[in-house]
């Protein structure tokens, strides 16, 4: 059964930083890609980084110089470092494995910027 949990969502100021984590379980992490996404109000999912299974990364422009996608193999975990946190990201942040179409979600964690 495969498994992806979001962790590390929460309340952040304007401008302060998270750390979110995925970790994968029933897949063989290595060989996935593996994205963050949200879902602003009225839109569909959106892109907000990912990193290959190569360990190249692309991100949204609205999150470039400010968003970091990383991997860990040992530990079949994605994060996303996020600082300089604007009150326009709060939203649900999911996880997204991808192996050539196959792809897997997670129910997400909730990240909000509020003063």
């Amino acid at each position: 059964q495969v498994q992806l949990v979001e962790s590390g969502g929460g309340l952040v100021q304007p401008g302060g930083s998270l750390r979110l984590s995925c970790a994968a379980s029933g897949i063989i992490f290595s060989i996935y890609d593996m994205g963050w996404y949200r879902r602003p109000p009225g839109n569909q999912r959106e892109l907000v980084a990912v990193i290959t299974s190569g360990g190249r990364t692309n991100y949204a422009d609205s999150v470039k110089g400010r968003f970091t996608i990383s991997r860990d193999n040992a530990k079949n975990t994605v994060f996303l470092q996020m600082n300089s946190l604007k009150p326009e990201g709060t939203d649900v942040y999911y996880c997204k494995s991808d192996y050539h179409g196959m792809s897997y979600w997670g129910k997400g964690t909730l990240v909000t910027v509020s003063s």
